[in-house]
């Protein structure tokens, strides 16, 4: 969900920037940063925004950049006209008035230095006439946002994918240890009863051979976890907007991973869902920011 667009417009006074950015967020949170923006406009322009990016913290930037016409700057008559009386009447208290006579050009630019004398010319950049250059900017902005997640997606799409092909693998992996882990478990069991100087009758060694087999087996853990796996796959492959499903999906293959990781009991095992985890766990991070 991460992206950013920009647009710029002409307009007769100047010219307006648009910036969108968006990063990873549960459902469209479209902040407008910007007074230029018509209050009329805020509505549709948000239903816009959230219909073609659909989920993100989106925030919206308008920069508006005046041309000589748009920066020009008019003289507050009446606030002028004020300051000069304010002045001929302190030039009169302290004998000064036949000074500002004769100096009426450095007396007019004091005036003009005077606070809020000269204002800029105040009027609404974005109107009901340039509204349609000011929504085609809007549209070109969303236009490269959404170029710039297809990007991003195309790249995310090829590590998820490729590390659940990984998990798949290592559960192939850990599928390999089994006839070895089952040896190791005979032998620890004959070796401490040799210790122990224990007579092991053979049928009782095979009874808690099944029991221990029953206790850690992980086939339905490795049947669960390919299937989940699968699901991954088939879901990111299939939807048009499969985030969310991604991340309860994840959530499943954690819970597989993690039990077999409790009933391993073999160091070959542990390993190779210590492996599992860190895929999965750069998977769940990625999948964040799939809408």
């Amino acid at each position: 969900m991460t992206g950013y667009g920009r647009a710029e417009v002409l307009l007769e006074d100047g010219k307006l920037t648009v910036e969108i950015r968006s990063v990873n967020g549960k459902n469209a949170e479209i902040s407008l940063k910007t007074s230029l923006l018509p209050k009329d406009k805020e509505m549709p322009l948000r239903k816009k925004i959230a219909d073609r990016l659909q989920r993100g913290t989106i925030d919206v930037f308008l920069n508006w950049e005046p041309n000589a016409a748009g920066s020009s700057r008019v003289i507050n008559r009446e606030l002028a006209l004020d300051y000069y009386r304010q002045i001929r009447e302190l030039a009169s208290e302290v004998g000064a008035v036949n000074f500002i006579l004769s100096e009426p050009n450095q007396l007019l630019s004091t005036l003009i230095r005077m606070p809020d004398v000269l204002d800029s010319a105040k009027h609404d950049v974005i109107t009901q006439d340039n509204w349609p250059l000011v929504d085609k900017a809007f549209d070109e902005a969303l236009d490269a946002i959404v170029a710039y997640r297809v990007q991003e997606g195309e790249a995310l799409h090829r590590d998820v994918c490729e590390r659940v092909r990984l998990i798949l693998s290592l559960e192939d992996e850990v599928e390999g240890y089994e006839a070895e882990r089952i040896a190791t478990v005979r032998e620890r069991i004959v070796k401490t009863a040799e210790d122990l100087r224990l007579h092991l009758d053979p049928e009782r060694l095979e009874q808690e051979m099944v029991y221990y087999l029953e206790k850690y087996d992980i086939n339905e853990e490795k049947v669960r976890l390919r299937q989940h796996c699968k699901y991954f796959l088939d879901t990111i492959e299939g939807e048009p907007c499969p985030g969310k499903k991604l991340g309860f999906i994840v959530q499943e293959m954690g819970r597989e991973i993690n039990t077999t990781g409790s009933k391993a009991n073999h160091s070959g095992i542990q390993k190779a869902v210590v492996r599992m985890k860190d895929e999965l766990e750069k998977i769940r991070e990625q999948s964040l920011n799939i809408l």
